[in-house]
């Protein structure tokens, strides 16, 4: 969610320095909103609860006409004003899709009717919804080659496969671009861009909501779930609420109900899930300060990379690192080391006649104060290691700030997600500092 201050704002605001407890400052009175709510009333929706405002902390998001009590449902959009591939197939698209094979997949159909209806302006019924939507997302695949290059390198290198994904999608779609020329009076190589369909794509994969619907022989059999929800989307992310969202076959409505109480002219959030800010930038574009889920991952070299010299029989110990699912998911958090890192390290750090204890270290079993000893030693040496690599990341996009104007929104996402993964680095430290006290 972003450029109307959505999600992509919210790299900057929403969760660079987000503060809910701010009270946000009243939209409603915009030329977009007041479009907007008349589009959404024609569409059999009023809302009564919630206005669209901006907040210090987040950019835009919605915020509470009256006190939110726990149980209370905040939003109820109906199937009306949700844009599905039910939408797209009752569209002029409809009759092309029918035809094309092999069948287009249900993201492809909802990309192109964003697509097309953006090039329409003015002719397109859903203007008012997408003229608020994000002008420019900053998803990975919307960064800048050295930008993604500073990020850290588990995340860099999805990043650059949801790139190669995005720039796939594109390349396998074009011969059903193609089919759609009879539609319009342009080339639609200049209106099925590259470009305009990473946006789409950016779209529909960060604001998105979930209604499962039946398949439809037209699409490909994978499953249709994506229904993009006009004004229900300007709400913003937060870890710390609770809330019930589905769509409810009763009502024909998408509901969102909040299992937490909300002051009057605060802003109201939801949870997109306990994600950690990996996953909130590779899928939203965005990162959370503070986030409880946050944490820094340790690859496979990095760990062998700290290994004492004396350390024997490592190829074989990681190999039961791998039989055993124990080489992924190595974490530093704001606790310290993870129960799975250290579990590692253990098993790694095991001396030669000990390794025959290696099923112990699962079972969670002290194998000698020395394998305790030496494993937090190399947990220490890791986390500082991390935090000289961090430091390093921050000064060179600190110098960069200063150089590439153009890329200070991307650059500054980056500078947040860095400078939160340090923060976790540091706590980490005192907690190993803590920790190996105890073999002093």
């Amino acid at each position: 969610m972003k450029s109307r201050g959505g999600r992509t704002s919210r790299i900057r605001r929403r969760n660079l320095f987000r503060s809910s407890g701010s009270r946000g400052v009243n939209e409603s009175y915009k030329p977009e909103f007041i479009e907007l709510k008349k589009w959404l009333k024609d569409r059999r929706f009023e809302d009564t609860t919630l206005i669209p405002a901006r907040f210090p902390g987040t950019g835009r998001g919605l915020m509470s006409k009256t006190s939110l009590q726990e149980g209370q449902t905040i939003i109820s959009l109906p199937e009306s004003c949700l844009l599905t591939t039910d939408t797209v197939i009752r569209s002029y698209l409809g009759a092309y899709i029918a035809k094309w094979h092999p069948p287009p997949s249900p993201l492809l159909a909802l990309c192109t009717f964003l697509v097309s209806e953006k090039h329409a302006g003015d002719r397109s019924p859903w203007k008012p919804y997408l003229e608020v939507l994000p002008k420019a997302y900053t998803c990975p695949v919307c960064l800048e080659p050295e930008v993604v290059n500073l990020l850290p390198n588990p995340l860099k290198t999805k990043a650059w496969e949801q790139k190669s994904h995005v720039q796939e999608f594109f390349s396998s779609s074009r011969g059903f671009f193609s089919s759609l020329q009879p539609l319009f009076s342009e080339a639609v190589e200049t209106i099925f861009s590259y470009g305009a369909l990473r946006w789409a794509w950016c779209a529909v994969n960060t604001r998105a909501v979930y209604v499962k619907r039946p398949p439809l022989l037209c699409l490909s059999p994978e499953p249709d779930t994506c229904a993009l929800a006009p004004y229900l989307d300007l709400l913003n992310h937060s870890p710390d609420v609770q809330v019930k969202a589905a769509f409810n076959e009763e009502t024909r409505c998408y509901e969102i109900r909040t299992a937490t109480r909300c002051g009057k002219h605060k802003e109201v959030f939801i949870c997109y899930g306990p994600h950690d800010n990996h996953r909130l930038l590779l899928e939203y574009g965005f990162v959370c300060v503070s986030n409880p889920h946050a944490c820094v991952y340790v690859s496979k070299d990095i760990l062998v990379k700290y290994l004492p010299s004396t350390a024997k029989q490592i190829n074989k110990k990681i190999s039961i690192l791998e039989d055993h699912d124990f080489i992924e998911n190595l974490t530093f958090g704001w606790d310290g080391p993870s129960w799975r890192l250290l579990t590692a390290l253990k098993l790694l750090c095991l001396e030669a006649e000990e390794f025959t204890c290696w099923k112990k270290v699962f079972l969670g079993e002290i194998i000698s104060d020395t394998n305790e000893k030496t494993s937090l030693d190399v947990a220490q040496k890791i986390c500082r290691y991390f935090i000289e690599e961090t430091h390093a990341v921050l000064r060179k996009v600190s110098r960069m700030k200063d150089e590439k104007v153009a890329l200070m929104n991307q650059l500054t996402l980056v500078e947040t997600l860095r400078t939160e993964e340090l923060k976790i680095l540091q706590a980490s430290a005192k907690a190993l500092t803590t920790l190996q006290t105890a073999f002093t």
